[in-house]
This record gives C-alpha cells, structure tokens and sequence, in this order.
C-alpha cells in the first residue's frame, strides 16, 4: 500500500497504515459508529483508563456495535516489550480481519504499527516507519523500548 494522506476522523492522527489496519489517537464516538461500515473488526486500544482523552465505556461502545474490544493499556513513561508481543499475538489470531489500533494521540500506536510493519511484516525501515515518522519521534523511553522490542526478536527469531 502506498502512503496515503490522513483519513477525515475526529480522532488525531488518523492513518490507514497499510490494507486491513487503522491507527489513530483517541476515537470519538461518531468515529466509533463509522468503524463497521470500513469493514473494522476489532478495536484495540493501548491508552489507559486514565488518559486525558479516554471515552467513558469505550469497550461496551465498541461491543454494541459487533467489534472485538482489546484492550492493551501501555504506561506512557513505561512501555514493556512483552505488550508488543501481546499486540503481535492478537494480530496473528485475527487473521485478516481489520483492526483500528489507538491511544490517546497515535504516538503509542504508531510506534506498535513501527515494529509490526517492520518485524512481523518484514517491511523496510523506510517503509515501516510510516506513519510513525508523520506523528513523532520517539523519546528516549520510547528509543529504548523500540530497541528492546527488536532486541527481544531477533533472540527469538534466532531459536
């Protein structure tokens, strides 16, 4: 898929990363209710309860309106390396199906769909790191967790 410009949501940061996944910042609810209709499946979500923008009920929203629901909340100054992994396996047990990935700003969930593309899918640097590159470089905190995600791979990719 070639890069494409932002699709017109509520939710900031709004990006088709490539053929069956979205990412985005915080949805509203008029987005949520515009997710079927693009064929979505599965909501996941990697911002916390807490956040700034966090939608009240969120999971029953998504729910009601016959989407999976996954929720991965990812600490902003403390990102694990198994939390890619738990995205990577619900990605792998989805299948095809589409999938609308956010937090609170697509900071998070651009950095996950980073090393999706360029690990699981085997994307170029170049590649992968689109839409990412268009939101934000990474901090330090995110700089070391994207290095221990690929660190922690590439020692299972070798057994």
């Amino acid at each position: 898929m070639t890069e494409t410009a932002p699709l017109r949501f509520d939710a900031e940061n709004t990006f088709a990363a490539f053929e069956g996944l979205w990412c985005s910042g915080q949805l509203s609810v008029a987005d949520m209710a515009r997710l079927p209709e693009l064929g979505v499946a599965t909501v996941i979500n990697l911002a916390l309860p807490t956040s700034s923008k966090a939608l009240s009920g969120e999971a029953e929203q998504v729910t009601a309106l016959g989407m999976n629901y996954v929720h991965i909340p990812v600490l902003w100054d403390a990102p694990k390396p198994v939390q890619f992994e738990q995205f990577a396996g619900v990605m792998a047990a989805l299948g095809q199906q589409p999938v609308w990935l956010h937090c609170a700003k697509n900071m998070r969930a651009s950095a996950f769909v980073y090393l999706y593309r360029l690990l699981i899918r085997g994307e170029t640097e170049e590649q992968a790191s689109w839409p990412m590159s268009q939101i934000w470089a990474p901090n330090p905190v995110w700089q070391q967790w994207i290095s221990a995600v690929r660190a922690a791979h590439c020692r299972s990719a070798a057994h």
